[in-house]
């Protein structure tokens, strides 16, 4: 279907309740429902926005459209929760409705500050040629969960020397003032990203342009950019587009990463930085943004999909999910990336086994699934390459391998299912050198697979589409032997 204008800029005033029920209908009788991830009850979901620890729960807002499996008149949807595992829909948090955002509240973050939580997005607007100009807005939640938008902008105007490509603020606060970092792209069409500071979170000077080490060719936007200090270093998330594919690098249509290094230096703008890394080696990942806790945890969530890329469940009026919350920790100058504990809330039925692999292929009795957790750590290894097989059935499975040749791990979804973003290839991999031991902790669910390398050294994120039915585990190794331990919990 052919998606016009006019229909993707409808607002929820102009839709019945009729359509809207017919519209879940069809989602609900989807193969490809999602057990244990934050889904859109209808229509699309992309960016993570406002994500924050508040008055007891995590709040996690997300771009929405609602009303099919594209991009149009984007709202904020909201879901909560007090572990992290499981989330309570609470339904629309932020529509369009002034003139500052009357064609999309797009993304942006979340700060608590004098017993609210204040909301800062990028609103959408377009003149009759259809160029656009963004506005930074504000919104206010109270404790009661109630948001009231603010009548005017926060930021009115895009500073000289950038397009309108100038999105996704994200605010923390340092010593008394508060700063926040916008996606830009300067009139030469190449990606930064800029600084404001504000003493109330209302009234914001524009500080500059961030310097950084990246130069004028990398990328020609950067989206969602989100900064934070660790371990007495500053860090510094975004999503270039436009990088090229060079070798296992950037093999996505956009990439997310970070760099990290001394604190950002806010007097001077100035960020002193190591190489940039990217996040996740796997498929379906961009836009993350983080939080800190109430007790000190540095979170992730992002988009498990990617824009435009048309997807199998499009046919069921609905697009995408977030991933799994993952906890952010420092290690030798790199990001690693665990699921975060109260995921073991999830735990059901266990089964495990050990044994000696070579060159074969062993079906795990017992071991099958469309959804659940599964921890298999491979030691003592002499074999070519060996790894899982997941969701196997008569002619489809997902592959999850280390290549000892090549020393790389491998995601395989060549025999996934449905196929889609062919173009983009259905192999990625990520070298992994001085590889005693490799473990591969997976999470299933019934249409996706995120797998956390050595303890989330690199992470694997992908959408799958199998039939209902390829529901097996196998394990294999390839010239030579492997000894593996799999430990497999259903999630309940």
């Amino acid at each position: 279907m052919e998606w016009t204008k006019e229909q993707r800029y409808r607002t929820m005033e102009d839709v019945s309740e009729d359509e809207i029920q017919a519209l879940a209908k069809t989602v609900n009788q989807c193969p490809w429902r999602q057990s244990f991830h934050i889904q859109p009850v209808t229509g699309l979901l992309n960016d993570p926005n406002g994500f924050s620890y508040f008055n007891g729960e995590y709040h996690l807002f997300y771009q929405w459209f609602p009303l099919g499996p594209v991009h149009g008149l984007k709202h904020w949807y909201h879901t909560k929760s007090k572990d992290l595992v499981h989330w309570e829909n609470v339904g629309m948090a932020i529509e369009p409705s002034n003139e500052f955002d009357r064609h999309g509240a797009y993304s942006g973050s979340g700060i608590e500050h004098d017993g609210k939580l204040y909301l800062m997005y990028t609103g959408n607007t377009r003149d009759e040629y259809w160029n656009r100009h963004p506005y930074q807005c504000l919104a206010v939640m109270n404790r009661d969960g109630s948001i009231v938008k603010m009548d005017t902008p926060v930021i009115a105007e895009v500073p000289s020397g950038y397009t309108d490509h100038f999105r996704d603020p994200k605010v923390w606060k340092n010593g008394d003032l508060f700063y926040s970092v916008i996606g830009a792209q300067r009139k030469n069409e190449t990606g930064s990203v800029v600084l404001y500071r504000s003493r109330d979170l209302i009234d914001w000077q524009f500080a500059g342009e961030v310097k950084t080490g990246l130069g004028e060719e990398f990328g020609y936007m950067w989206e969602c950019p989100d900064y934070f200090e660790m371990n007495g270093q500053g860090v510094f998330l975004f999503s270039p587009q436009g990088l090229i594919a060079k070798g296992d690098h950037y093999q996505n249509i956009y990439q997310s990463g970070y760099v990290i290094g001394s604190p950002i230096d806010l007097e001077n703008n100035e960020l002193d930085h190591g190489d940039f890394h990217e996040l996740d080696r796997g498929f379906d990942f961009y836009a993350p943004q983080t939080t800190v806790d109430h007790q000190g945890r540095r979170i992730l969530v992002g988009w498990m999909g990617l824009p435009e890329i048309d997807y199998p469940t499009d046919s069921n009026g609905w697009a995408h999910c977030l991933t799994l919350p993952r906890e952010l920790k420092i290690k030798d100058g790199k990001l690693i990336q665990q699921p975060v504990p109260e995921l073991n809330l999830l735990h059901g039925k266990m089964v495990e086994i050990s044994r000696s692999v070579e060159n074969e292929n062993v079906r795990l009795d017992n071991f099958e699934g469309d959804v659940y957790e599964l921890l298999a750590e491979f030691s003592d290894s002499n074999a070519r390459e060996f790894g899982v097989e997941l969701r196997v059935g008569e002619n489809e499975k997902t592959v999850i391998k280390y290549d000892a040749v090549e020393k790389k791990v491998v995601f395989d979804r060549t025999s996934s299912g449905e196929s889609f973003a062919e173009e983009f290839g259905a192999i990625r991999k990520c070298t992994m050198d001085n590889a005693e031991k490799i473990s591969f902790r997976i999470f299933v669910d019934v249409s996706s697979v995120e797998v956390f390398v050595n303890d989330g050294v690199e992470v694997f994120t992908g959408r799958i589409f199998p039939d209902k039915n390829s529901n097996g585990i196998s394990v294999f190794a390839r010239g030579g032997h492997t000894n593996v331990k799999a430990v497999k919990w259903n999630i309940n």
